[in-house]
């Protein structure tokens, strides 16, 4: 009988980790590739191939999934996972990686309130405490100096914010049901279609000249790391390590993203943004963390993976509790 291995729990945060670095440069690189792929052809790109390839991977969770129940809650999936990336893209060509890599990370603040909406639970004096921060912050980062208006990038990153926290939310509740790395292929693979069909009828064609060696490698980035190897140091990460220090860990992905834009775009960090980001972030930590420390976790311990949502797909721990676990 082979004797099971013992893995320190330290390796299961550094995967947690690896996949905040990963994802926080995966703005730079989307930044890079919309220049030569329009959005909707670029998300259908990326999600296709992902889910063909965790379909290879993974051909053995399949077993059993491919009933109308399992495939209605994938296109749900798909629709709202498709629907957040597209609004994100398309606001990460007129905006900088690291005010889109911050904005997008708000999703944490929302989903309690689109939870008192869709559940009827209401917000923690923490969550209103972490909203008012955040609304600070976000002004600091994206209203220009010149008027109280926000930039067309922001906006529509601030959008797909909602419909990650929506997507949370879908997450939750078809993770009880169906299994999860099965409804995460199906979710990349309509997904993808959607975004390639999307793209066909509404964007131009790309210029095939544009497709360069160089944006070959970006996609590959996008699809095996950002997509495929994340979700799987995520799905393993969340499993073994607590839901409040897992989402102290995956909420650098968007310190990470604001380090990239840095390093490889150029971006230039003024004292102001510098500011709002801190009362984002600290406004994510607030809105994650303070409740779970007033909780006792309901959650048994299992070895099944808690869930696995595009970049952002993290489950709520208990509905009861009607909180997020832990971010991107």
């Amino acid at each position: 009988m082979t004797e099971k291995r013992h893995i320190p729990g330290f390796v299961y945060k550094l995967m947690l980790l690896a996949a905040t670095i990963i994802w926080g440069f995966a703005f730079v690189v989307m930044k890079d590739a919309v220049d030569v792929l329009p959005p909707a052809q670029l998300i259908g790109a990326r999600f296709f191939l992902t889910g063909l390839l965790m379909a290879a991977v993974f051909h053995r969770s399949l077993a059993g999934t491919l009933n109308g129940p399992c495939l209605k809650a994938g296109l749900v999936l798909a629709a709202v996972t498709f629907l957040a990336f597209w609004v994100q893209t398309v606001g990460l060509a007129d905006t900088t990686p690291g005010k889109n890599a911050f904005l997008t990370a708000t999703y944490c603040v929302i989903v309690p309130f689109m939870l008192w909406v869709v559940a009827g639970k209401r917000p923690t004096l923490a969550n209103v405490g972490a909203a008012g921060m955040c609304i600070v912050g976000i002004g600091l980062v994206s209203l220009t100096t010149s008027s109280l208006s926000f930039e067309f990038g922001d906006a529509m990153t601030l959008l797909c914010a909602v419909f990650f926290a929506a997507q949370i939310i879908a997450i939750s509740r078809y993770s009880e049901h169906f299994n999860v790395l099965a409804l995460t292929v199906y979710q990349f693979l309509f997904g993808g279609l959607m975004g390639l069909v999307v793209g066909a009828l509404t964007e131009p064609a790309p210029n095939l000249a544009a497709l360069t060696p160089e944006f070959a490698f970006n996609l590959f980035y996008l699809v095996v790391f950002a997509s495929g190897l994340c979700y799987l140091f995520q799905n393993v990460g969340l499993a073994h390590v607590s839901p409040a220090q897992g989402s102290l860990l995956l909420s650098l992905e968007s310190v990470f993203g604001v380090l990239a834009s840095v390093l490889f775009y150029g971006e230039v960090i003024t004292g102001r943004m510098a500011a709002g980001f801190v009362l984002i972030f600290a406004a994510i930590l607030v809105s994650e963390l303070a409740p779970t420390r007033a909780k006792r976790e309901k959650r048994p311990e299992t070895n099944e993976p808690l869930g696995i949502l595009g970049s952002r797909n993290v489950p709520i721990a208990n509905e009861d509790d009607a909180e997020p676990v832990a971010n991107p």
